[in-house]
């Protein structure tokens, strides 16, 4: 799939994507002086020592399991201002800020753009010019190790490099600079940010080839690069390739200003979804960070919530359509940070709770933070959240899950069973005999006390309970799996019966663990629903995937990218095709506002979808791209519970497509193609038991097969 704009860039949010998972540039395109911005993904201010320098000052405050009883006494009793008072001690500084880094200007003589194309297959920019009355192509892509920019028919007049950094060096077109020691998000415009100090650098060369064609490349070290040990491996057209998914029928070049005309609905669907697994595969590889709530791509010093790692939904959603869509490899940086917060995480259980295994809270960096962060005014209903890392570990089970291989196994035990000590010490017996999770809030939402005053603090919240009840369960399936006789597996078969069931509440999912009245009915967060999706543990149909439809019809639409994204995907779970499809009209629409503003976090002012189909808020975060390709994988393909269900939530009217090589749990991967109704399924086994019965569900109709190589299944659905 190729698409195409009609002009060059003017601005930031009209340029192109490219990367290769440690590099990152936005293509601005045009004659004349044109701009390429570049990002580093290992460009981060702080240093390795920050986490534990910020945990002994947190120490230092009063804060710890002595205060923490006081907390919980509070929480009890209903003391919830005492019990905010006591945990602002709780609360370390800002995590760290991904960083702009350079920016690279080639100028050509005046000329016009006759429009730029990304070749979402390749990961290549090309735009053609008319300069002097002759065509001159400029070809943009990262390659395995560099930033690549080749022209033909013109050779520049000038290259210059640019950062917005500290430049400490420079020498041609090789620059030295140095990456601030400390920074805080742009919301916090009392803190001075960036501080710069005794910290990590990076170097730019830039290399000038001529001959034929005239060739640039740029390439990139920093002193922060030998912290992450994947091994990089593959390329970008293997990765694009191993997984399509189509909606009717699908141009070879799509002119992007008429796709957000909103005329074409199944073709949306299909640009968004191979756009997200570009994004993925562009910003995620190993051997360098995760993707960030930019992905890897960021042209601000101070860019919105440090464009970090916010973990109580957004880097979760970065990484829901890599398993299913073939991108597993994909998926190593995530899991890569999950060992380093085990590690910087145990030191924040241990000396701030009393607490065996690792924790971390809402947010975190490329340092492993795992601290509250706040400054000690932070709002408990973001801040002090301390179920993360049981939120975040669920990667390392999909990862095992669809795989079911013994390194997959091996390499999610550790951070399983470590997460699962942390939260069999988190638990405290609740007053009516219970195992209750206290302090607890739900992420970023408030409920009413009595005196109509909005409160965050309370104890055994839904979402932390189905978080605990999924990380004992997949520990103890693990060590099922791998045959250990781990004393561990009887504490957690002691503490899962004590758990407290997800309450229903007026036919709706309840979010508290008492009906409490919510401050904001149409809240953006879908936490309590977390066990429908991504978890996978209601399915439509039951009682409790009755009760979260209707939750979700209390919620209602709207709001903003990564909000869109989650409900697209709980709708699909649950079977509902018709809100899928008026989801995704109000996602996909072309965002009018302005740009550059931030939008109120509460999602009253919508987002959309800028000119270079990145999903904005504003401002722009990328969870939104990447969730809208896992909804729609949802829409196709679903391997939940041990069933395979096969189209479970088409909309009307989108009567033909095709699936190529979507993934299932279990080691399968799933072909599908569909006619007016007349479905073929076709199931390889990659991995996993090759004499595994499946159930696959077509129609409502189930057909058990055993995969051992391929397997064939046709069916029939409503369409």
């Amino acid at each position: 799939m190729r698409l195409h704009w009609p002009s060059a860039a003017a601005e930031w949010t009209e340029a192109l994507p490219v990367g290769n998972g440690r590099l990152g540039a936005m293509v601005f395109g045009g004659a004349g002086r044109s701009r390429v911005q570049v990002n580093d993904a290992t460009v981060w201010s702080g240093t390795a020592d920050g986490p534990g320098e910020a945990l002994t000052d947190v120490l230092a405050s009063g804060a710890g399991p002595e205060r923490l009883a006081r907390v919980r006494e509070a929480i009890f009793s209903g003391d919830l201002e005492r019990a905010t008072e006591l945990l602002m001690s709780f609360e370390g500084p800002y995590s760290q800020s991904f960083l702009p880094y350079v920016d690279l200007w080639i100028t050509l003589p005046e000329g016009s753009s006759r429009g730029r194309t990304l070749d979402l297959g390749t990961g290549v920019v090309t735009e053609r010019l008319t300069v002097d009355g002759a065509e001159v192509v400029r070809r943009v892509w990262a390659s395995e190790t560099a930033l690549c920019v080749e022209i033909t028919g013109a050779v520049p007049s000038a290259v210059e490099i640019s950062t917005p950094l500290r430049e400490v060096a420079r020498d041609g077109l090789t620059l030295v600079v140095e990456i601030p020691v400390d920074s805080a998000p742009r919301h916090e415009p009392q803190v001075d940010a960036p501080v710069y100090g005794a910290g990590e650098r990076g170097t730019v060369t830039v290399e000038v080839h001529e001959g034929e064609r005239w060739l640039l490349t740029l390439t990139s070290s920093t002193t922060t690069e030998s912290r992450w040990t994947g091994r990089r491996h593959g390329n970008h057209r293997t990765l694009m390739d191993a997984c399509d998914v189509r909606f009717g029928e699908v141009p070879e070049v799509v002119d992007v200003p008429d796709l957000l005309s909103g005329k074409d609905e199944q073709l949306i669907a299909s640009v968004l979804f191979a756009y997200g697994r570009y994004l993925l595969v562009s910003s995620s590889r190993p051997g360098g960070p995760p993707a960030n709530l930019q992905g890897i791509w960021n042209d601000d010093p101070r860019p919105a919530w440090s464009s970090n790692y916010t973990i109580n939904i957004n880097t979760q959603m970065n990484y829901w359509a890599a398993e299913v869509t073939g991108l597993a490899e994909c998926h190593e940086p995530l899991l890569e940070l999950l060992e380093k917060l085990a590690v910087t995480g145990a030191d924040v259980a241990r000396e701030l709770y009393g607490a065996r295994g690792w924790v971390a809270h809402h947010n975190t960096d490329v340092w492993g933070w795992s601290l509250p962060v706040g400054m000690g005014h932070g709002a408990p209903s973001w801040a002090i959240w301390q179920m993360g890392g049981a939120w975040l570990v669920q990667h390392a089970w999909d990862h095992y899950d669809f795989a079911r291989t013994w390194s997959t196994l091996e390499r999610a035990w550790p951070l399983l069973r470590g997460c699962a000590e942390f939260c069999l010490d988190w638990l405290v017996e609740g007053p009516d005999g219970y195992l209750d999770t206290c302090p607890s809030t739900s992420p970023e939402n408030w409920f009413l006390d009595a005196s109509g005053t909005p409160q965050a603090l309370s104890w055994s919240v839904t979402m932390d309970v189905v978080l605990i009840r999924a990380v004992f369960e997949r520990t103890l399936a693990l060590a099922l799996a791998s045959g250990r006789a781990d004393p561990l597996v009887a504490e957690i078969s002691a503490a899962l019966p004590r758990l407290r069931p997800v309450p229903v509440v007026g036919g709706r999912l309840g979010e508290w663990v008492t009906d409490l009245p919510e401050e904001d009915p149409s809240h953006r967060h879908m936490s309590h629903l977390v066990s429908a999706y991504p978890l996978g543990q209601i399915a439509a149909g039951t009682s409790l995937g009755d009760a979260a439809v209707a939750t979700m019809d209390r919620r209602g639409n709207g709001a903003m990218g990564w909000s869109w994204a989650w409900k697209m995907a709980l709708r699909a779970r649950l079977g509902d095709g018709e809100t899928v499809r008026s989801l995704l009209a109000e996602a996909s629409q072309a965002f009018t506002g302005d740009r550059h503003r931030d939008a109120p976090v509460d999602g009253s002012q919508w987002g959309g979808l800028l000119p270079n189909l990145f999903s904005t808020h504003p401002p722009f975060q990328i969870d939104g791209n990447y969730g809208f390709t896992a909804a729609l994988a949802e829409v196709v393909v679903q391997s939940h519970a041990g069933v395979i269900g096969v189209l479970p939530a088409l909309p009307a009217g989108w009567s033909r497509g095709s699936a190529r090589g979507l993934r299932c749990r279990g080691g399968l991967s799933a072909d599908v193609t569909w006619h007016d109704g007349e479905v073929v399924v076709r199931l390889r086994r990659l991995s996993g038991d090759a004499a595994e019965v499946v159930p696959v569900s077509i129609g409502g109709e189930i057909t058990e097969v055993v995969v051992s190589d391929v397997v064939e299944v046709r069916g029939r659905v409503s369409c």
